[in-house]
């Protein structure tokens, strides 16, 4: 009887980084052909983003969609970072965005939340970072959700992965 062990090591490269970005886009990209929002310079801006905080590895949760009333509604998708024991695929492929939702009244909105790694940073470390990403936020309380967050996607590269989660209504 032979018995073996194998070893593996993922780096998280930018190219990776780059790949789950994409989704990210793609996803946003869907979202405006049903719903007019966000436009392809915000897509571009935002998946500039995701690169940044996902290469440095600062990145908690991000969401993107609509909020009426200080509460996100469908559609709304949330991101959350985490990073994966043994997998090196890519994941699912982008989409299922849900049509024909009822955004009257409502207007686009992101919320971005830090990774525990960001908080080790010192405030002049993470003024830097900031002042490299393609725009400023701003601080805000985060909305609340008119329903619940249900788990749909997961994009993986290089040993990482963002969960997706979509704002379903009760």
């Amino acid at each position: 009887m032979s018995s073996y062990t194998v070893s593996r090591t993922n780096t998280f490269t930018v190219t990776h980084a780059r790949h789950m970005a994409a989704k990210v886009a793609a996803d946003l990209k869907r979202m405006q052909r049903l719903y007019g929002q966000p436009s392809d310079a915000d897509i571009t801006k935002y998946e500039a983003e995701v690169v940044e905080f996902l290469k440095a590895g600062y990145l908690g949760t991000v969401t993107y969609g609509y909020k009426r009333d200080g509460q996100w509604i469908e559609p709304t998708l949330r991101y959350s970072a985490k990073e994966l024991a043994e997998s090196d695929g890519y994941g699912d492929d982008p989409g299922k965005v849900r049509p024909g939702k009822n955004v009257a009244g409502a207007s686009f909105y992101s919320y971005l939340t830090y990774s525990a790694t960001w908080s080790s940073l010192s405030p002049a470390q993470q003024d830097t970072f900031k002042e490299s990403l393609p725009f400023k936020r701003g601080g805000a309380p985060e909305p609340t959700v008119n329903g619940y967050f249900e788990p749909d996607r997961t994009y993986t590269a290089g040993g990482k992965a963002l969960d997706r989660f979509s704002v379903r209504s009760y």
